[in-house]
């Protein structure tokens, strides 16, 4: 997942603003209590987000796979102040401490954090979004994308995450979740609703603008 040498990615670290206090929390949390914590955003790809937010500015944000929390309280921070940020992750062991994070956090009542299949409760919210992150299972990205892509304004941005899948993308071998991020690489970059560039940093960052 990580391309950069480890020297150099400490110093782009060390030269990006620092996590808050909270989000420090999580990520130790994350590492220490939880399955997978690669799964998390971290501290360079959480700030990239929060960055995008605070120019985007925006009133409506939906997230496709909360995992701990982490990533949602980035982009959260560009949140107009009466914004809303939907969130929807399917695993519900981990319900009570993101809601815990949640409440910990200057958002709380602009975050709706929602436990579910995200195919089955995306068309029952009925928001404008002006900034989608997807970061869910790879292989029903395409089907995410197909469920927001009207409901986002135009102007506004989606960002998928994994879009390199360390690197598998361009291998020789497959596997199903290869196979559907190549196939979504492929339909966005195709699809003329949208222009799109492939961010290299950590497992890459597709960001798509609807024009």
């Amino acid at each position: 997942m990580e391309f950069l040498d480890k020297d150099l990615m400490d110093y782009v670290e060390q030269h990006s603003a620092p996590e808050n206090a909270l989000l420090q929390k999580i990520n130790r949390d994350t590492h220490a209590h939880v399955l997978m914590p690669r799964m998390l955003s971290g501290h360079l790809q959480g700030r990239i987000l929060a960055t995008f937010s605070h120019m985007i500015r925006p009133a409506a944000i939906l997230e496709i796979g909360t995992y701990t929390g982490y990533s949602a309280l980035c982009m959260a921070e560009g949140l107009q102040p009466d914004g809303v940020l939907h969130t929807i992750d399917i695993n519900e062991e981990l319900e009570d401490k993101v809601r815990g994070f949640f409440a910990e956090s200057a958002y709380s009542g602009n975050i709706h954090y929602h436990i579910g299949n995200a195919l089955d409760i995306i068309p029952g919210l009925t928001q404008q979004w002006d900034l989608v992150f997807i970061d869910a299972d790879k292989i029903n990205y395409a089907r995410y994308y197909q469920q927001v892509i009207d409901q986002l304004r135009p102007g506004g941005f989606i960002i998928a995450d994994n879009v390199l899948w360390s690197g598998k993308v361009i291998g020789e071998k497959t596997d199903k979740d290869t196979e559907a991020l190549r196939g979504f690489n492929r339909m966005v970059h195709e699809d003329e609703r949208v222009e799109n560039v492939l961010f290299p940093v950590r497992d890459g960052l597709m960001v798509l603008r609807k024009v």
